[in-house]
């Protein structure tokens, strides 16, 4: 069998349709209850290849490199030293050039999901003897939510987020992505909901299509502690609930809003005008069944 030089995997954003946290767990971690999808934009590339020496993970990232961690602090470049390790090749040389589109800091499970994709690609460039199981065990000693990023299409995430639940949902819901200008850290976001003494966010979101079937609100209880570390969230969400014409849901811990959309709609003709009026990156997304897909 001839061994691949280079691995290349696509990591897809995770999109929080529904989030409820339930309080502070013992172990520091929080209690939550989330409705998660895959979306197709925006997404990362993570592109692994062997290399004779040196042994370990050497990484790079080109494009929205801002707020990314480098180096082995990047849960990426971990996530391959771990695989590594678990398979007993910690020896081997892999370069890991991590190509960004998602941004870091908007909720949108980035480094989840360039960690999942990791763990693929190196798998199929070592030829590493790991199941899909040994794998998602690596990914939950990693992260909440790089088990649901590795598995992807729609699952209920329990405890911090590494129990799944698998639901049945078509592919194709379709979303606007609208990117502020700032970012939030999830751990900031996190202390200040505890600081707030654990609010249940009062805002909802009617759900649409199929969604209904599994929640029949939308709502992000993380949304009152993200307003009140960057307050420009409320104006933000206003403004693109008009230029969208649709309410909004904040994504996972902020900063990027989601509008939900309905079957048949332009979602690319109201990217680019709502993109046009607020002068932010704005994407029509549409959910898959995969977190990551994987190439060579």
């Amino acid at each position: 069998m001839n061994r691949l030089s280079r691995v290349r995997a696509t990591a897809y954003a995770k999109l929080t349709l529904s989030l409820r946290v339930l309080g502070l767990r013992n172990d520091g971690y929080h209690e939550i209850e989330a409705l998660t999808v895959s979306i197709g934009q925006p997404h990362d590339v993570v592109e692994v290849s062997a290399v004779p020496h040196p042994g370990g993970v050497s990484f790079e990232v080109e494009g929205e490199s801002e707020h990314v961690p480098q180096g082995m602090d990047n849960l990426a470049a971990r996530a391959a030293e771990d695989v590594m390790l678990r398979a007993g090749r910690s020896g081997h040389g892999v370069k890991l050039l991590l190509r960004k589109r998602i941004p870091a800091g908007a909720g949108l499970g980035g480094g989840s999901a360039d960690a999942a994709a990791t763990l693929v690609a190196v798998r199929k460039l070592l030829v590493l003897d790991l199941t899909d199981d040994d794998l998602l065990d690596v990914a939950a000693g990693l992260g909440s939510d790089v088990p649901f990023c590795f598995r992807g299409g729609a699952a209920w995430m329990r405890g911090r987020g590494e129990r799944l639940e698998p639901v049945e949902l078509r592919s194709g819901l379709l979303f606007l992505v609208a990117i502020p200008p700032f970012r939030l850290a999830t751990s900031d976001v996190y202390a200040a909901w505890d600081e707030l003494g654990g609010p249940e966010s009062t805002r909802r979101v009617e759900a649409r299509g199929p969604v209904v079937r599994l929640v029949e609100e939308l709502g992000n209880d993380l949304e009152p502690a993200a307003e009140a570390v960057e307050p420009g969230m409320v104006d933000f969400r206003r403004a693109l609930e008009s230029a969208a014409g649709r309410p909004a849901l904040m994504a996972g811990s902020g900063s990027a809003y989601v509008v939900p959309l309905d079957r048949g709609d332009d979602a690319a003709g109201l990217a680019e005008s709502v993109s046009r009026r607020l002068r932010v990156p704005v994407a029509g997304a549409s959910s898959t069944t995969v977190g990551v897909r994987v190439g060579s």
